[in-house]
């Protein structure tokens, strides 16, 4: 068995829930993350994705920003939303989650356009409260996946055209060296990994004939503790949902990982209760 996990940035769920529930059958991820619903708690479409197969947990926003994680035949135990240290941020940015044994980090960093600016500094001191929390879920041991828009593009290699882009926030030298920091914690950007030298796009804007022109650039990444990142089969990017009518400018990326097996834990609750007794005598 397999477990797969997605990250989409819906650019607005209500404007593209047929194109959220049409993926959602074809594709029928395990877990997915959404960000950009541009909608409010009250107003996020619950009854629709439950009547897909899917719970959810959310944290909304009037036009605005806006996160969720979704789970098929689950409801998702919510751990956490907002990042620590940020009590005057009324952004709805991030929130986590625990689903079929995995603790679910879905995040939409900020664009921090226009730069230099307020809005770039924003960007980068959420990305540093950010990076200081990941590095305290990667301490824990536990199975983490943090997936979703990180408005970042790591490497030249990451974008058709990184000149027409260069003084792009999501391209500037802080930027990736922030998303360097956070890789180097120890997480594995599965994406990447898995093609390691290939370019594979996650976004395309809506000007200049940028998707058919297959213009695009990854921003949407999945990066994975080191106790998922070994069981790690396959990753990619549902492209054909960026071709769909009224289609987010982004497509789905998502990670397969083979399933926990569960003989591995009792044998070694087992051979430690051994160790015990064994101790004891």
């Amino acid at each position: 068995m397999t477990l797969t996990l997605a990250t989409f940035n819906i650019n607005g769920i209500r404007a593209r829930l047929p194109n959220l529930l049409a993926w959602l059958e074809r594709e029928a991820p395990d877990i997915a993350c959404l960000q950009e619903l541009k909608a409010t708690d009250e107003a996020f479409p619950i009854e629709a994705i439950r009547d897909a197969g899917y719970d959810a947990v959310w944290h909304g926003q009037s036009a605005w920003n806006g996160v969720a994680i979704l789970a098929k035949g689950e409801t998702p135990k919510e751990r956490r939303r907002g990042l620590p240290g940020g009590a005057e941020d009324t952004h709805s940015r991030y929130i986590e989650a625990e689903a079929r044994g995995v603790i679910v980090g879905c995040l939409y960093l900020p664009n921090g356009n226009p730069q230099p600016g307020p809005k770039f500094d924003y960007k980068l001191a959420w990305f540093d409260r950010f990076n200081r929390y990941a590095k305290r879920l990667l301490k824990s041991g536990e199975p983490v996946v943090l997936a979703g828009d990180f408005n970042v593009v790591p490497t030249d290699e990451d974008i058709y055209n990184p000149a027409s882009w260069r003084h792009d926030a999501l391209l500037q030298p802080e930027t990736r060296e922030r998303y360097r920091k956070l890789l180097a914690q120890g997480w594995t950007d599965a994406l990447r990994a898995r093609f390691p030298d290939e370019r594979i796009y996650t976004f395309w804007d809506y000007f200049r004939q940028h998707w058919p022109r297959n213009a695009g650039l990854r921003i949407d990444h999945l990066l994975l503790s080191p106790a998922l990142a070994e069981r790690m089969t396959k990753a990619g990017v549902d492209r054909w949902v960026r071709g769909e009518s009224k289609a987010s400018d982004h497509a789905p990326a998502w990670v397969q990982l083979a399933e926990e097996p569960r003989s591995r834990t009792r044998v070694s609750t087992r051979k430690t209760t051994a160790r015990r007794r064994s101790t004891a005598t």
